[in-house]
Protein backbone atom coordinates (compact mmCIF):
# COMPACT_ATOMS: atom_id res chain seq x y z
CA UNK A 1 0.00 0.00 0.00
CA UNK A 2 2.57 2.01 0.19
CA UNK A 3 2.65 2.92 -3.63
CA UNK A 4 -1.13 4.27 -3.45
CA UNK A 5 0.45 6.03 -0.36
CA UNK A 6 3.16 7.61 -2.32
CA UNK A 7 0.67 9.04 -5.04
CA UNK A 8 2.22 12.71 -5.22
CA UNK A 9 -0.72 15.30 -5.75
CA UNK A 10 -0.95 16.93 -9.22
CA UNK A 11 -0.44 20.74 -8.09
CA UNK A 12 0.57 22.56 -3.85
CA UNK A 13 -2.79 22.19 -2.67
CA UNK A 14 -4.67 19.80 -5.04
CA UNK A 15 -7.00 17.48 -2.92
CA UNK A 16 -6.71 14.66 -5.94
CA UNK A 17 -6.41 10.87 -4.95
CA UNK A 18 -7.54 7.83 -7.13
CA UNK A 19 -11.04 6.80 -7.03
CA UNK A 20 -10.55 3.52 -8.45
CA UNK A 21 -7.64 1.14 -8.72
CA UNK A 22 -7.52 -1.29 -12.00
CA UNK A 23 -5.44 -4.91 -11.23
CA UNK A 24 -5.38 -8.34 -12.26
CA UNK A 25 -6.06 -11.62 -10.66
CA UNK A 26 -2.45 -11.60 -9.35
CA UNK A 27 -3.64 -8.89 -6.71
CA UNK A 28 -6.65 -11.29 -5.54
CA UNK A 29 -6.21 -10.36 -2.10
CA UNK A 30 -8.71 -9.34 1.27
CA UNK A 31 -6.05 -7.31 2.66
CA UNK A 32 -5.54 -5.39 -0.58
CA UNK A 33 -8.68 -4.61 -0.86
CA UNK A 34 -9.49 -3.51 2.61
CA UNK A 35 -6.37 -1.18 2.33
CA UNK A 36 -7.94 0.17 -1.02
CA UNK A 37 -11.38 0.51 1.12
CA UNK A 38 -9.83 2.24 3.98
CA UNK A 39 -8.77 4.81 1.81
CA UNK A 40 -11.67 5.35 -0.16
CA UNK A 41 -10.31 3.31 -3.39
CA UNK A 42 -12.88 1.38 -5.31
CA UNK A 43 -10.80 -2.03 -6.47
CA UNK A 44 -11.93 -3.57 -9.82
CA UNK A 45 -9.58 -6.42 -8.93
CA UNK A 46 -10.66 -9.78 -10.65
CA UNK A 47 -11.13 -13.04 -8.38
CA UNK A 48 -9.33 -16.03 -9.27
CA UNK A 49 -11.21 -18.38 -11.20
CA UNK A 50 -13.26 -15.76 -13.16
CA UNK A 51 -12.78 -15.80 -16.87
CA UNK A 52 -10.61 -12.91 -18.41
CA UNK A 53 -11.78 -9.93 -19.52
CA UNK A 54 -11.14 -10.26 -23.68
CA UNK A 55 -11.39 -7.05 -25.00
CA UNK A 56 -10.80 -5.87 -29.00
CA UNK A 57 -9.36 -3.02 -30.17
CA UNK A 58 -9.64 -2.57 -34.43
CA UNK A 59 -10.30 -6.73 -34.54
CA UNK A 60 -6.80 -6.94 -32.50
CA UNK A 61 -6.86 -8.15 -28.68
CA UNK A 62 -6.29 -5.42 -26.41
CA UNK A 63 -2.81 -5.20 -24.70
CA UNK A 64 -1.89 -3.05 -21.91
CA UNK A 65 0.60 -0.21 -22.64
CA UNK A 66 3.17 -1.87 -20.10
CA UNK A 67 2.67 -5.04 -21.78
CA UNK A 68 2.77 -4.25 -25.19
CA UNK A 69 5.95 -1.97 -24.49
CA UNK A 70 8.17 -4.87 -22.37
CA UNK A 71 7.04 -7.30 -25.64
CA UNK A 72 8.96 -4.14 -27.55
CA UNK A 73 12.02 -4.06 -25.29
CA UNK A 74 12.06 -7.41 -25.37
CA UNK A 75 13.00 -7.56 -29.12
CA UNK A 76 16.26 -5.83 -27.93
CA UNK A 77 18.62 -8.79 -27.32
CA UNK A 78 20.99 -6.95 -25.47
CA UNK A 79 17.94 -5.74 -22.96
CA UNK A 80 16.72 -9.32 -22.92
CA UNK A 81 20.02 -11.00 -21.58
CA UNK A 82 22.14 -8.21 -20.07
CA UNK A 83 25.70 -8.92 -20.14
CA UNK A 84 26.52 -5.31 -18.91
CA UNK A 85 28.79 -4.92 -15.70
CA UNK A 86 27.78 -1.15 -15.08
CA UNK A 87 24.72 0.23 -14.84
CA UNK A 88 25.10 3.29 -16.87
CA UNK A 89 25.50 1.16 -19.82
CA UNK A 90 22.38 -0.68 -19.18
CA UNK A 91 20.13 2.79 -19.16
CA UNK A 92 22.18 3.77 -22.43
CA UNK A 93 20.91 0.96 -23.90
CA UNK A 94 16.97 1.33 -22.30
CA UNK A 95 17.34 5.06 -23.43
CA UNK A 96 18.86 3.88 -26.87
CA UNK A 97 15.76 1.02 -27.37
CA UNK A 98 13.33 3.66 -26.02
CA UNK A 99 14.19 6.56 -28.33
CA UNK A 100 14.20 3.49 -31.54
CA UNK A 101 10.95 2.61 -30.66
CA UNK A 102 9.75 6.06 -30.15
CA UNK A 103 10.76 6.51 -34.20
CA UNK A 104 9.25 3.82 -35.27
CA UNK A 105 6.52 4.72 -33.80
CA UNK A 106 6.61 7.77 -35.01
CA UNK A 107 7.56 7.30 -39.01
CA UNK A 108 4.34 4.36 -39.26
Amino acid sequence: MLTVDSIKRTAPGSRFRPTHCCMDKGYDDRALRLGLKLRNIQAHVRRRGQDPLVGRYKGKPRRWVVERTNGWHNRFRALLISWERKSELYVGLCQLANALIAFRTAIS
